[in-house]
């Protein structure tokens, strides 16, 4: 039995969608956790079991993780509250939970930097790190899927590459760093969890095949889009006051802002790729398959998505 948390999320549908075809021939049975059952695609609602609610409340991953061997586990963005408590207090029923059921088995969407200077002030890095320990302690066999920055985080600045030509973020221009598609994190995920030979604690690193500065998306941006794409450095205060704007939990708001100074000053830099479990996909390829129909969609369309 292997359990999907977030299914209907930008990694786990994904996820479920391969686990839904393979599964079967690996003699795997599926349960999903969602709040609302509805938003499972119609296609998969019938060959999973569902379990609804939260999985941040004790009761729901008591019902979830019973007779369980393997769980995949996200931590749901939620700006409402504090880093620790969006991260490990959002965590901590499921920990308890995985020790309680004998869960054998996690894997978990993570973050680049542990073991470098900055991983203690990296904000939203450093909560989502401290989740990999708790999950840890547990005594499941655990291995953290540590990601860079997503591909997909570009969507959101669809609009703007559609108006104005225009992308932002607060990295340097010139820095390149690692970054990778949410579908190369649930294949590998998918094979964790369909292949559970491994034992122990560790991270798996998950990127994209090289490392890319914003200079550098912008130039493939507008190759494959075929209009001009520039970057536009936004500053950290700007983005703090941005955030504030939103609504959104001031603590959790210096969560991002300590997060994004930490990038810039190399927090995700790697030493080198070693061999993935799945070929990556090139920042050129998303673009064409992904980015693009967002930004060339009509206005009206791209707002009902």
């Amino acid at each position: 039995m292997i359990v999907i948390t977030a299914p209907t999320g930008n990694i786990g549908r994904r996820l479920l969608s391969l686990l839904v075809e393979a599964a079967p021939a690996h003699g795997e049975e599926l349960r999903v956790v969602v709040r609302d059952p509805a938003r499972l695609p119609g296609s998969v609602r019938g060959r999973v079991e569902v379990v609804a609610g939260s999985h941040g409340d004790a009761a729901t991953v008591e019902r979830a993780f019973a007779g369980a061997d393997a769980v995949f586990w996200l931590v749901p963005p939620d700006g409402s509250v504090t880093p620790e408590e969006a991260y490990s207090g959002f965590t901590r029923p499921a920990a308890r939970a995985f020790a309680t059921h004998g869960v054998g088995h996690v894997v978990g969407v993570s973050a680049l930097g542990r073991g470098t200077p900055q991983a203690a002030l990296a904000g939203l890095v450093t909560a989502s790190l401290a989740v990999d320990d708790l999950i840890a302690g547990s005594g499941a066999s655990y291995r953290a899927l540590a990601n860079p920055s997503f591909f997909e985080n570009l969507l959101e600045e669809a609009a703007s590459i559609r108006q104005d030509g225009v992308f932002t973020d607060t990295a340097a221009a010139d820095r390149p760093a690692p970054m990778v598609a949410a579908a190369d994190i649930a294949a590998t995920a998918a094979g964790l969890l369909l292949d559970r030979s491994w034992t122990g604690v560790d991270s798996v690193p998950v990127l994209g095949p090289q490392d890319l500065s914003p200079e550098d998306l912008a130039r493939i941006m507008t190759e494959e889009l075929g209009r001009p794409v520039r970057y536009r450095r936004q500053t950290l205060d700007e983005l703090r006051s941005e955030l504030l704007g939103y609504g959104l939990d001031e603590a959790f708001v210096e969560g991002m802002v300590d997060m994004k100074r930490a990038k810039d000053q190399g927090l995700d830099a790697v030493a080198g790729r070693s061999p993935q479990a799945v070929p990556a996909t090139g920042f050129a390829q998303w673009c064409a398959q992904t980015l693009k129909p967002a930004v060339l969609a009509a206005p009206e369309a791209a707002d009902a998505r």
